[in-house]
């Protein structure tokens, strides 16, 4: 399976390389670092790794937790295949993708955030949810008002989410995560770029349009 690893350790020589053999030695393989932030001596990084299906990750957390310095901010599951351009292939497939541009999108935001599921619902109450993503629950825990650029935070429940606000169609989105740690700044900058991208596409006001013009007791939702 693919993991993300996010890792807070020193900023200094040698601190990346100490955590690496200790990966190594657990039997992850690397396929992908990333620095999210340096400063004040500390470095975050997400770590991507191939890890044995039968392992168990506590033996990977005792491993790093080793490691003078190091803390580990969350271990989790992820699809997004390292080395690759993923932005860049979905925004590819939205621009021909005609009235299926909105849930094509939703459909690919868990995909490129290591999340679980994402949903858009219209902006005021009550809420029609326009699509959502598989796994997406039922009941889509949606903000009582949308933000008006996107924010990371965490729910009660402990279900880290990204809220934002899609202007010209007066929606709102949601992309999840309950497992792993919260979205990180370079998250939510990363994902405002997509959807500004998103949102110049021409014919995706009238898509929207054409979906909500359909009966609310049958939102379009992935099975």
């Amino acid at each position: 399976m693919l993991l993300r690893l996010r890792i807070a350790l020193p900023d200094q020589p040698g601190s990346l390389g100490k955590v690496t053999r200790v990966l190594g030695v657990a039997g992850a393989d690397i396929t992908q670092v990333v620095v999210l932030e340096r400063g004040e001596g500390r470095a975050l990084d997400d770590i991507t790794v191939y890890w044995p299906d039968s392992a168990p990750r506590e033996n990977l957390a005792e491993g790093l937790e080793s490691v003078p310095g190091v803390r580990i901010e969350g271990i989790w599951s992820t699809r997004e295949a390292p080395g690759t351009y993923p932005e860049l292939e979905i925004l590819k497939y939205i621009t021909t993708a005609g009235d299926r541009a909105l849930a094509t999108l939703l459909d690919s935001m868990p995909v490129l955030f290591s999340a679980d599921w994402a949903a858009a619902a219209t902006e005021k109450s009550p809420r029609t949810i326009v699509h959502s993503s598989w796994r997406a629950p039922e009941q889509v825990p949606f903000p009582d008002e949308t933000p008006v650029r996107p924010a990371a935070f965490t729910l009660g429940s402990g279900l880290h989410v990204i809220a934002a606000p899609l202007p010209p169609l007066a929606l709102t989105f949601l992309l999840a995560r309950a497992d792993g740690p919260a979205f990180h700044r370079i998250e939510v900058h990363r994902l405002t770029r997509i959807l500004e991208i998103f949102l110049t596409l021409p014919a995706v006001e009238r898509v929207v349009a054409r979906q909500l013009r359909r009966p609310p007791e049958q939102p379009e939702q992935d099975v």
